[in-house]
């Protein structure tokens, strides 16, 4: 798993924190998979003594499945693999940079947003 893990961060711009809204690499060993999922909630989970955070999470496949997951911070950040089932695990942000935003932000009034979309023949 830790090969892989390395190869993965060769070719993916990965955050170092997992936030509501942001979009996830999920990665199995066995059996071997890669799945995208976005995150809809983060919470702490108060029946456990340590750090752990139930987060929300809709896989973007099809169909759309919801699950939960509760993890420990390391976990959560892509900084530990973590097993499910005796399988490992590695969950970690997709730095999708600055331009992602600016995409999804309307333009202040009066000005245009240079960044739509356009025709190409």
């Amino acid at each position: 798993m830790e090969k892989l893990i390395a190869e993965l961060k060769q070719i993916i711009e990965f955050k170092n924190t997992t936030e509501i809204g942001d979009i996830v690499l999920i990665a199995a060993k066995e059996p071997q998979m890669f799945i995208y999922a976005y995150v809809v909630h983060i919470e702490k989970d108060t029946t456990r003594k340590d750090e752990w955070w139930n987060i929300d999470l809709k896989m973007l496949s099809i169909p759309i499945q919801t699950m939960t997951w509760t993890l420990r911070t390391p976990q959560m950040t892509g900084q530990e693999v973590f097993t499910m089932g005796g399988e490992e695990r590695f969950i970690k942000a997709i730095d999708l940079g600055s331009d992602a935003v600016s995409l999804i932000t309307p333009a202040p009034s009066g000005q245009k947003n240079k960044k739509g979309l356009r025709r190409v023949k």
